[in-house]
């Protein structure tokens, strides 16, 4: 069964940047989408970004706006975020998620894209500190 693999947590100082990989353990059909979840102890799940494959629309949460930057690579069926200018309230596991290749989206919105999002990664934490 292809499964998300994630990659590119650990440890930053505030103010410096990781980068997150993640793509499928084999082949498998392109994705839909694809995005960035985190959570924190203690706290829900939290949307951080989103992306579609087709024209490449981007979405993001508010508190990561500016920061962070979600990108694809479709030829590798992976997806990547850039985090920028990390903050103490940026630390969490950060889960990749995938839509299917045959997910049904009407309309393309944040919210519909997100939603669509329904394969897992198992999570890389995230830790910010000096």
């Amino acid at each position: 069964q292809v499964q998300l693999v994630e990659s590119g947590g650990g440890l930053a100082q505030p103010g410096g940047s990781l980068r997150l990989s993640c793509g499928p353990s084999g082949p498998t059909p392109a994705y839909y989408a694809m995005g960035w979840f985190r959570q924190a102890p203690g706290k829900g799940r939290e949307r951080v970004s989103c992306i579609s494959r087709s024209d490449h629309n981007t979405y993001y949460a508010d508190s990561v706006k500016g920061r962070f930057t979600i990108s694809r690579d479709n030829a590798k069926n992976a997806v990547y975020l850039q985090m920028n200018n990390l903050k103490p309230e940026d630390p969490a596991v950060y889960y990749c998620a995938a839509a299917p290749a045959g997910a049904v989206v009407v309309t393309l919105t944040e919210e519909t894209c997100y939603n669509a999002l329904i394969t897992w990664g198992p999570g890389t934490p995230v830790t910010v500190s000096s």
